[in-house]
C-alpha cells in the first residue's frame, strides 16, 4: 500500500454512468453513503490478474452498508472474457461493472491499469493507487478501517 496517495483534501469527481452485466446502467452517486474502492481493470491486464482476487477478498470481508469495491472493466472486455477471468481468478464476489469505451477511465484520468480510486461517502476522491496492490493485507484493511472511521 506504499503507492497509495491520500489527498490532503477530497477532490471532486464526475458522477459518471457505467454499465452492468445485465445490460442496465448505474451511476457512482447511486452508492453514495458508502466508502468505495473504484478499481479500473481489464481482462488483458497482467497486474490485474494478481490484484483482483485480493479486491474480491476485501469485498467479501468488508463489503456492506458502509463499504464497497466497485470493479470497473475498462475498454474492450468481452462478456465471455470477463466470465472466464472471474472463474479463473476466483473474483466472483465482485459485481463487474462495464466501461467499454473507456469514458469513465478518461473522466478519472486513468492512463494505465490497474488504478484504484478511493471515494468518500459523498463521491469525492480521497486517495488513489496506481498499479496493483494486495488489498487483502493487514495494511490495506487498516487503511479502509481508518477511512471508514474518519468518514463515518
Amino acid at each position: 500500500m506504499r503507492k497509495l496517495v491520500v489527498h490532503d483534501t477530497p477532490k471532486p469527481t464526475k458522477d459518471v454512468r457505467f454499465g452492468r452485466k445485465d445490460g442496465g446502467t448505474e451511476q457512482l452517486s447511486d452508492t453514495n453513503g458508502k466508502v468505495r474502492v473504484l478499481n479500473f481493470w481489464a481482462t488483458w491486464c497482467a497486474p490485474c490478474r494478481k490484484e483482483k482476487p485480493s479486491l474480491a477478498a476485501l469485498e467479501t470481508a468488508m463489503g456492506g452498508a458502509d463499504f464497497e469495491v466497485v470493479a470497473l472493466a475498462t475498454g474492450r472486455n468481452s462478456p465471455e472474457g470477463i466470465a472466464r477471468f472471474n472463474a479463473e481468478y476466483g473474483t466472483g464476489a465482485l459485481a463487474t461493472r462495464l466501461d467499454p469505451k473507456g469514458e469513465v477511465a478518461r473522466a478519472y484520468s486513468v492512463l494505465g491499469l490497474p488504478v484504484s480510486v478511493i471515494l468518500d461517502r459523498d463521491g469525492r476522491e480521497i486517495a488513489r493507487l496506481q498499479g496493483g496492490a494486495d488489498w487483502e493485507s493487514e495494511s490495506a484493511r487498516a487503511i479502509i478501517d481508518r477511512l471508514l472511521a474518519a468518514d463515518g
